[in-house]
Protein backbone atom coordinates (compact mmCIF):
# COMPACT_ATOMS: atom_id res chain seq x y z
CA UNK A 1 0.00 0.00 0.00
CA UNK A 2 1.40 3.84 -0.77
CA UNK A 3 0.38 7.19 0.53
CA UNK A 4 -0.32 9.25 -2.48
CA UNK A 5 -1.47 12.56 -0.16
CA UNK A 6 0.69 11.78 2.74
CA UNK A 7 4.50 11.16 2.61
CA UNK A 8 4.92 9.70 6.24
CA UNK A 9 8.32 10.02 6.35
CA UNK A 10 7.96 13.86 7.26
CA UNK A 11 5.81 12.31 10.66
CA UNK A 12 7.86 12.38 13.54
CA UNK A 13 9.38 8.76 13.74
CA UNK A 14 8.74 8.01 17.07
CA UNK A 15 4.81 9.06 17.43
CA UNK A 16 4.32 6.95 13.98
CA UNK A 17 6.21 3.77 15.05
CA UNK A 18 4.10 4.39 18.70
CA UNK A 19 1.09 4.86 17.10
CA UNK A 20 1.69 1.62 14.53
CA UNK A 21 1.42 2.97 11.26
CA UNK A 22 4.84 0.77 10.24
CA UNK A 23 3.77 -2.17 8.55
CA UNK A 24 3.29 -5.34 10.28
CA UNK A 25 5.59 -8.04 8.60
CA UNK A 26 4.99 -11.28 6.82
CA UNK A 27 3.45 -13.82 9.38
CA UNK A 28 2.99 -10.87 12.16
CA UNK A 29 0.06 -11.18 15.12
CA UNK A 30 -1.42 -7.89 15.68
CA UNK A 31 -3.18 -4.94 14.54
CA UNK A 32 -1.83 -1.46 14.41
CA UNK A 33 -2.10 0.17 17.75
CA UNK A 34 -4.17 3.67 16.28
CA UNK A 35 -7.11 1.32 15.94
CA UNK A 36 -7.61 0.67 19.00
CA UNK A 37 -7.20 4.31 20.32
CA UNK A 38 -9.41 5.52 17.53
CA UNK A 39 -11.98 3.20 18.53
CA UNK A 40 -11.53 4.07 22.35
CA UNK A 41 -11.70 8.02 21.34
CA UNK A 42 -15.13 7.29 19.07
CA UNK A 43 -16.82 5.01 22.05
CA UNK A 44 -16.00 7.94 24.48
CA UNK A 45 -17.82 10.51 21.96
CA UNK A 46 -20.80 8.08 20.90
CA UNK A 47 -21.06 7.68 25.07
CA UNK A 48 -21.37 11.72 25.81
CA UNK A 49 -23.47 12.44 23.00
CA UNK A 50 -25.43 10.02 24.04
CA UNK A 51 -25.88 10.79 27.15
CA UNK A 52 -26.71 14.20 26.33
CA UNK A 53 -29.33 12.86 23.88
CA UNK A 54 -31.91 15.69 25.08
CA UNK A 55 -30.40 17.98 23.55
CA UNK A 56 -29.10 16.17 20.03
CA UNK A 57 -30.78 17.54 17.33
CA UNK A 58 -30.04 15.39 14.04
CA UNK A 59 -30.34 17.37 10.92
CA UNK A 60 -32.41 15.69 8.16
CA UNK A 61 -29.93 16.75 5.41
CA UNK A 62 -27.65 13.86 7.21
CA UNK A 63 -30.20 11.41 8.41
CA UNK A 64 -28.94 9.26 5.38
CA UNK A 65 -26.41 8.03 8.03
CA UNK A 66 -28.77 6.94 10.79
CA UNK A 67 -30.20 3.63 11.15
CA UNK A 68 -33.43 2.55 13.70
CA UNK A 69 -31.03 0.81 15.58
CA UNK A 70 -27.54 0.60 16.52
CA UNK A 71 -26.15 -2.96 15.17
CA UNK A 72 -24.58 -4.65 17.90
CA UNK A 73 -21.52 -4.93 16.42
CA UNK A 74 -18.97 -2.60 18.81
CA UNK A 75 -17.10 0.12 17.11
CA UNK A 76 -13.85 -1.68 17.93
CA UNK A 77 -14.87 -4.84 16.83
CA UNK A 78 -16.10 -2.99 13.47
CA UNK A 79 -12.90 -1.27 13.13
CA UNK A 80 -10.86 -4.44 13.54
CA UNK A 81 -13.22 -6.12 10.98
CA UNK A 82 -12.72 -3.54 8.21
CA UNK A 83 -9.01 -3.64 8.69
CA UNK A 84 -8.55 -7.47 8.50
CA UNK A 85 -10.86 -7.18 5.62
CA UNK A 86 -9.97 -4.40 3.70
CA UNK A 87 -6.95 -3.90 3.15
CA UNK A 88 -6.55 -0.77 4.35
CA UNK A 89 -3.13 1.03 5.39
CA UNK A 90 -2.69 1.96 8.94
CA UNK A 91 -2.09 6.02 7.73
CA UNK A 92 -5.78 5.54 5.97
CA UNK A 93 -7.59 4.95 9.26
CA UNK A 94 -6.11 8.20 10.82
CA UNK A 95 -6.80 10.00 7.69
CA UNK A 96 -10.65 8.44 7.61
CA UNK A 97 -10.88 9.46 11.36
CA UNK A 98 -9.92 13.55 10.18
CA UNK A 99 -12.45 12.95 7.30
CA UNK A 100 -15.49 12.45 9.92
CA UNK A 101 -13.95 15.18 12.01
CA UNK A 102 -14.15 17.97 9.20
CA UNK A 103 -17.77 16.10 8.19
CA UNK A 104 -19.10 16.64 11.74
CA UNK A 105 -17.66 20.32 11.96
CA UNK A 106 -19.23 21.04 8.51
CA UNK A 107 -22.82 19.40 9.11
CA UNK A 108 -22.94 19.85 13.40
CA UNK A 109 -23.85 16.03 13.52
CA UNK A 110 -23.31 14.44 16.90
CA UNK A 111 -21.95 10.69 16.35
CA UNK A 112 -24.08 8.52 18.08
CA UNK A 113 -24.22 4.34 18.16
CA UNK A 114 -27.06 5.04 15.22
CA UNK A 115 -24.47 6.79 12.96
CA UNK A 116 -20.87 6.19 13.81
CA UNK A 117 -20.44 2.55 11.73
CA UNK A 118 -21.65 4.26 8.68
CA UNK A 119 -19.19 7.32 9.01
CA UNK A 120 -16.79 4.63 9.38
CA UNK A 121 -16.86 2.35 6.73
CA UNK A 122 -17.50 5.17 4.43
CA UNK A 123 -14.66 7.76 5.41
CA UNK A 124 -12.22 4.56 5.28
CA UNK A 125 -13.74 3.58 1.88
CA UNK A 126 -12.64 7.28 1.06
CA UNK A 127 -9.34 7.77 2.08
CA UNK A 128 -8.46 4.16 1.44
CA UNK A 129 -9.62 5.59 -2.28
CA UNK A 130 -7.61 8.92 -1.93
CA UNK A 131 -4.20 7.99 -0.35
CA UNK A 132 -3.60 4.00 -1.02
CA UNK A 133 -2.09 2.60 -4.25
CA UNK A 134 -4.75 -0.31 -4.59
CA UNK A 135 -8.42 -0.40 -3.38
CA UNK A 136 -11.65 -2.28 -3.60
CA UNK A 137 -14.87 -1.13 -5.00
CA UNK A 138 -17.62 -0.11 -3.71
CA UNK A 139 -19.56 -3.83 -3.74
CA UNK A 140 -16.83 -5.24 -1.43
CA UNK A 141 -16.83 -2.18 0.95
CA UNK A 142 -20.51 -2.68 1.83
CA UNK A 143 -19.94 -6.28 1.87
CA UNK A 144 -16.91 -5.78 4.55
CA UNK A 145 -19.21 -2.88 6.19
CA UNK A 146 -22.69 -4.79 6.33
CA UNK A 147 -24.82 -2.34 3.59
CA UNK A 148 -25.87 -2.86 0.71
CA UNK A 149 -23.74 -1.53 -1.96
CA UNK A 150 -26.93 0.94 -3.49
CA UNK A 151 -26.74 2.15 0.02
CA UNK A 152 -23.01 2.69 0.38
CA UNK A 153 -22.72 4.85 -3.19
CA UNK A 154 -25.44 7.33 -1.62
CA UNK A 155 -23.33 7.61 1.55
CA UNK A 156 -20.21 7.99 -0.24
CA UNK A 157 -21.79 11.33 -2.58
CA UNK A 158 -23.14 12.52 0.97
CA UNK A 159 -20.34 12.46 2.14
CA UNK A 160 -18.06 13.95 -0.42
CA UNK A 161 -20.08 16.68 -0.67
CA UNK A 162 -20.75 17.52 2.95
CA UNK A 163 -16.65 17.82 3.02
CA UNK A 164 -16.76 19.85 -0.24
CA UNK A 165 -14.52 16.58 -1.73
CA UNK A 166 -11.74 18.83 0.52
CA UNK A 167 -9.78 15.23 0.85
CA UNK A 168 -6.28 16.52 1.14
CA UNK A 169 -4.66 15.88 4.36
CA UNK A 170 -1.57 18.20 5.17
CA UNK A 171 1.77 16.68 6.57
CA UNK A 172 1.13 19.14 9.52
CA UNK A 173 -2.20 17.98 10.08
CA UNK A 174 -1.91 14.29 10.32
CA UNK A 175 1.22 15.15 12.44
CA UNK A 176 -0.97 17.27 14.29
CA UNK A 177 -3.57 14.44 15.16
CA UNK A 178 -0.84 11.76 15.31
CA UNK A 179 0.48 13.62 18.59
CA UNK A 180 -3.11 14.18 19.81
CA UNK A 181 -3.67 10.82 19.89
CA UNK A 182 -0.26 10.11 21.65
CA UNK A 183 -0.74 12.71 23.81
CA UNK A 184 -4.09 11.18 24.94
CA UNK A 185 -2.96 7.54 24.90
CA UNK A 186 0.80 8.17 26.99
CA UNK A 187 -0.70 10.51 29.25
CA UNK A 188 -4.29 9.53 30.03
CA UNK A 189 -5.80 12.83 28.70
CA UNK A 190 -9.12 12.91 26.98
CA UNK A 191 -9.24 15.56 24.20
CA UNK A 192 -12.31 17.09 23.66
CA UNK A 193 -12.05 16.57 19.35
CA UNK A 194 -15.22 18.26 18.05
CA UNK A 195 -16.57 14.83 17.05
CA UNK A 196 -19.84 14.34 18.03
CA UNK A 197 -21.92 6.69 14.56
CA UNK A 198 -25.01 4.01 11.76
CA UNK A 199 -27.35 1.96 12.74
CA UNK A 200 -26.30 -0.81 10.72
CA UNK A 201 -28.23 -4.03 9.99
CA UNK A 202 -29.50 -5.63 13.04
CA UNK A 203 -28.14 -8.73 12.53
CA UNK A 204 -24.49 -7.82 12.92
CA UNK A 205 -22.91 -9.14 15.85
CA UNK A 206 -19.27 -9.57 16.71
CA UNK A 207 -19.37 -12.58 15.26
CA UNK A 208 -19.97 -11.93 11.97
CA UNK A 209 -16.68 -12.30 10.52
CA UNK A 210 -18.08 -13.73 6.73
CA UNK A 211 -15.44 -14.39 4.26
CA UNK A 212 -15.30 -11.72 1.34
CA UNK A 213 -14.37 -12.32 -2.51
CA UNK A 214 -11.73 -10.11 -3.45
CA UNK A 215 -12.86 -7.92 -6.76
CA UNK A 216 -10.10 -5.33 -6.45
CA UNK A 217 -10.33 -2.30 -8.32
CA UNK A 218 -8.64 0.74 -9.16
Amino acid sequence: MGTLAINTEDVDSDIYLALGFKELGKGAIGTPRILSLLSSLLERSVQKNEMQSETVNIKDNVAIFHGLRAPTISIQHYIDRIFKYAGCSPSCFLVAYIYVDRFVQQTDVHLTSLNVHRLLITSVMVAAKFIDDAFFNNAYYARVGGVSTAELNRLEMKFLFSLDFRLQVSVNTFQRYCSQLQKESSEGHQIEWPIRACGIKESWSSKSDAQCAPTIAR
